[in-house]
């Protein structure tokens, strides 16, 4: 019998309680962190595994030839990795507007000349190095075993596979690997992916090396001096993740960390505190006025976050100049509470993905994100060892007055952003919500209904969202309250109902510290909108 996947019902999920939890957008994915507690893993030797199948069973929104961040609580402290790369040597405006015309803006959103060094792969090998208990080559076997015997492909991740083939087709090696049907695989259809396979092994068996030094490097290399690109083995094997200390903000007693610039996750400490001067828990949590006021704070971070955020030795102001708290109060008495504003970015004084968490009982808790950026990233992909590769390389500007222009060896603005809460310097929270520019806009959303509203995590993981776009423009899921709908449309918001949430509303996981992990465990959720699961024991 064939079935018809889609569910006509709306599905409520409950909260998973366990001291051992995973939480990811795919089942497989969960079940492999999972076995790696149970082998004595800690959750950095869960989080590692659970990655490496997730380049697998999620393929549209990451692979091997990733990039990668995460924020971390090791029982005493709080540590971030970012483990994006940087532009290859070769890459200036020049090297674009050569190519592309003298008018090109950023360079291109697909194909070769999108891919910069992907670091996902390093930055596994730094989490394992430091924190991880379980040799690396173990970390790797769910993933290995996964790609040579196969999964079947799920609902959520088919639609997506099936809506990018067309656009991606003709990319380098895309239809070889992606296509091997000659066209999208349809739901619970078996996919094998024997050349990542390959790749996994070598990884495993050389730690990481072979990627960055190694038989993959080289055959990266070979494939991007192919196809025009610019990616050499010199700029793999330079490559080094950073370890950072995350920056933060304080709301409602909590504080929430973000890792610095290169990274968005700044917009959601902004927007938090701009609404820190707001009563937002005296309205009703989906009222009109409470979504108006949490849609005005995060266009006027998005302002300042897209006029002054780059790589962090590039901006022109701190990130302490933008989280002063009488700046942001300056902000917030910009917000009209009846109208709908079109914000531009201020004047601070100047001095895209999946995501899973992992937390087990001895305290450790990883909030962990990785990313081809758009779906299946640059379309790329090294036959060989089956890298698909990132397009993290449109992020970068080709205009000389931009923080963000293109440089050799710069990092490009990244979308992708874990996120922590502490409480008193304790850890609370690990957490994130994927999708673009959506993720602060999550974060937010999310944490204002936990923190203002009480909701558990898994109910303000299923709330509807909104998501704002540019100008006046936002979108707004289905299942948003029509009356609210319509308020917001009567303040002057340009609103558009939209049914696919995959990209456009994001997908969060969740895990809540609910007291002594050896005791009391954890509240896990995971987001409906995609294939996952939070799992534990």
């Amino acid at each position: 019998m064939k079935f018809d996947y889609a569910n006509p019902y709306l599905s409520t999920r409950i909260p998973i309680f366990a001291r051992n939890v995973v939480s990811t957008s795919h089942p497989l994915a969960s079940q492999a962190g999972l076995r790696i507690l149970q082998q004595g893993g800690n959750a950095v030797d869960a989080a590692i595994a659970t990655a490496a199948v997730m380049t697998l069973v999620e393929p549209v929104s990451n692979g091997l030839g990733s990039d990668a961040f995460c924020i971390l609580w090791d029982g005493k402290e709080l540590h971030g990795l970012n483990a994006s790369g940087p532009a290859p040597k070769a890459w200036t405006p020049e090297y674009f507007k050569n190519k592309y015309g003298a008018d090109a803006a950023t360079p291109p959103m697909r194909g070769i000349d999108s891919v910069t060094v992907p670091g996902a792969v390093r930055g596994w090998v730094a989490l394992s190095e430091r924190f991880g208990k379980l040799p690396f080559a173990d970390l790797l076997a769910p993933a290995i075993d996964i790609a040579e015997r196969g999964y079947l492909v799920p609902p959520v991740v088919q639609g997506k596979w099936a809506a990018a083939t067309p656009i991606l087709q003709s990319q380098p090696g895309f239809a070889q690997t992606f296509l091997p049907w000659g066209r999208a695989p349809e739901v619970g259809e078996m996919f094998r992916f024997t050349a990542a396979a390959r790749a996994l092994k070598a990884i495993a068996r050389t730690k990481g090396e072979a990627y960055y030094n190694g038989e993959i490097a080289e055959a990266l290399a070979r494939f991007s001096a192919e196809q025009g690109g610019a990616l050499t083995v010199a700029d793999l094997a330079a490559y080094q993740p950073e370890w950072v200390k995350p920056i933060s903000r304080d709301y409602r007693g909590h504080t929430l960390h973000e890792i610095p610039p290169n990274g968005q996750g700044i917009a959601a400490l902004i927007a938090l505190g701009i609404l820190e001067k707001f009563d937002i828990a005296s309205l009703p949590v989906d009222s009109v006025q409470s979504q108006h006021l949490q849609i005005e704070a995060m266009k006027l971070a998005f302002a300042d976050v897209y006029r002054y955020v780059s790589e962090r030795k590039t901006m022109e102001v701190t990130t302490e100049q933008m989280l002063d708290d009488a700046y942001l109060a300056s902000r917030a008495r910009l917000i009209d509470p009846k109208k709908a504003q079109d914000f531009k970015a201020g004047n601070p004084v100047k001095g895209g993905t999946i995501y899973l968490t992992a937390a087990d009982e001895s305290g450790m808790m990883v909030s962990f994100i990785q990313s081809n950026y758009m779906g299946f990233g640059s379309g790329c992909v090294e036959p060989e060892y089956g890298i698909s590769l990132q397009n993290r390389g449109h992020g970068f500007s080709l205009k000389a007055e931009s923080p963000n222009v293109v440089a050799p060896g710069k990092r490009p603005f990244h979308t992708i952003i874990p996120a922590f809460l502490t409480k008193d310097g304790q850890p609370v929270m690990s957490f994130g919500v994927m999708g673009g520019n959506m993720q602060p806009q999550g974060h937010m959303q999310t944490l204002v209904r936990m923190l203002d509203y009480k909701q558990n995590p898994q109910a303000a993981c299923d709330a509807p969202r909104w998501r704002f776009n540019a100008g006046l423009e936002i979108n707004v899921e289905a299942a948003m309250n029509p009356a609210t709908v319509q308020g917001l449309r009567e303040l002057g918001h340009h609103l558009e109902v939209i049914e696919d949430s995959y990209q456009d509303f994001g997908a969060g996981q969740f895990i809540w510290r609910a007291g002594e992990p050896s005791v009391e465990g954890y509240v896990a959720a995971s987001d409906p909108r995609r294939d996952g699961v939070a799992a534990g024991y």
